[in-house]
C-alpha cells in the first residue's frame, strides 16, 4: 500500500537545491511522480507528486520538514485518490494580451462562472516583437462540462475586451480560433 504526498516548497534560489530534495525523497523510500518547478525573482519554488509506501510516509514527511533548516519552507499534504471527472472535456486555452492587471482574476472569474475547472495554469509576460509592449500569455489546461459547449467558452472570453487572442484546443479535435480583448 503507497501513499500520495504533496509537497511544495520555496526558498532561495541555488544550486543543488533541487538535488537536495530529490535526495531526501529517495532515502526516504519515495518516487518523485511528478513536479512544476520553477525561479521566480530569485526564489526556487515548486510542487512535487510523490508515491512512498503507506509505513514510510511519517519518516519521509519528517525528513522532508527538516529542509526547512536550510532555507526552505516546506509543506507535506497527504494526497487523495481521485477519479477522473466523467462527462468533462479536456481543453487547453492558450490566451495571448496586453498585460494588464488584472486580466488573470478576468479570465479565470470568465471560466468560474461557466463551471470550467482550471487544472493547470502557466503565464508569463513577454515583449512584443515590434513595439516591446508587455504581452500576457497563459496556457490553461482545464476540464469543461459536457453540458457547456466550447463556442460558450470562446464567446464569453471574447467579451472581456477586445485584444486578446484566445486559441481552444479539444481532445475531441475540437478547436477554435478568435480574437477578443483586454
Amino acid at each position: 500500500m503507497t501513499t500520495s504526498l504533496v509537497l511544495t516548497f520555496i526558498g532561495p534560489d541555488r544550486p543543488g537545491l533541487v538535488n537536495t530534495i530529490s535526495e531526501t525523497i529517495a532515502a526516504g523510500g519515495g518516487s518523485w511522480l511528478e513536479s512544476r518547478l520553477a525561479q521566480l525573482a530569485g526564489q526556487f519554488a515548486g510542487v512535487v507528486l510523490v508515491r512512498v509506501p503507506a509505513n514510510a510516509a511519517a519518516s519521509l514527511s519528517a525528513a522532508l520538514a527538516e529542509l526547512r533548516a536550510d532555507g526552505l519552507s516546506v509543506t507535506i499534504t497527504e494526497g487523495a485518490e481521485t477519479a477522473p471527472p466523467q462527462d468533462y472535456e479536456a481543453l487547453t486555452l492558450e490566451v495571448l494580451g496586453h498585460d494588464r492587471p488584472g486580466i488573470v482574476r478576468d479570465v479565470t472569474q470568465t471560466l468560474r462562472k461557466l463551471g470550467v475547472n482550471i487544472e493547470e495554469l502557466s503565464s508569463s509576460i513577454a515583449s512584443a516583437p515590434f513595439t516591446g509592449e508587455d504581452m500576457f500569455r497563459a496556457v490553461i489546461r482545464v476540464s469543461v462540462p459536457a453540458h457547456i459547449p466550447v463556442e460558450d467558452i470562446r464567446l464569453s472570453l471574447e467579451r472581456l475586451a477586445d485584444e486578446i487572442m484566445v486559441d481552444l484546443k479539444g481532445t475531441a479535435e475540437t478547436a477554435a480560433q478568435s480574437q477578443a480583448g483586454f
